[in-house]
């Protein structure tokens, strides 16, 4: 269904509209809110590029080779052999296909496994339920939460942390291939 890859300068045109879709950008990172013109995207999407701390990957369809997002784990621990995880579906069409998911179990298996990590947590707005359950899916179990710490549609949302470990992981991947 779907390809991971690196993304490159050529990829930044969808973000010009995804980044000013309210919609797309409803419950993603917070600074997205405050990009609006061609120029403040093109230098967010440069420092993604140019960024070396952290695991980038474009989410590009299989069929058409057509960027729809980009996901990854972002501040990464090397002494703690932790990250974060983050995911963002901007083209619309593509939503409630199960992608986010098969995303999530790629990115998970290549923190693990290729990077070396222990642990994987996020962050997610409790009335985001769909990503919720994808991440549960996946494996992540919810740690805690921050109360009102998401302020959309002009009201206060919690942000729920969730979490997993390498050896759940390799558990889930272990029940999955039984």
């Amino acid at each position: 269904m779907i390809n991971l890859k690196p993304l490159s300068l050529n990829d930044v045109s969808p973000f010009y509209e995804w980044i000013n879709d309210d919609m797309s950008i409803k419950y993603s990172l917070s600074l997205f809110q405050s990009l609006h013109t061609k120029n403040q995207i093109d230098h967010w999407f440069h420092s993604v590029i140019n960024d070396l701390t952290n695991f980038n990957r474009g989410i590009f369809l299989n069929d058409s080779n057509r960027l729809i997002g980009y996901a990854g784990i972002c501040n990464i621990s090397k002494t703690n052999r932790s990250g974060e995880y983050f995911i963002f579906i901007g083209d619309r069409q593509e939503w409630g296909k199960g992608i986010g998911s098969e995303v999530t179990r790629l990115i998970l298996g290549m923190g693990f496994e290729e990077l070396g990590l222990h642990r994987i947590m996020l962050t997610v707005s409790e009335p985001n339920y769909a990503a919720i359950k994808a991440y549960q899916n996946a494996g992540f179990k919810l740690e805690g939460r921050m109360r009102e710490a998401c302020f959309r549609d002009n009201q206060f949302h919690d942000k729920l942390f969730m979490s997993v470990l390498e050896e759940e992981w390799n558990n889930e991947v272990q029940l999955s291939v039984k």
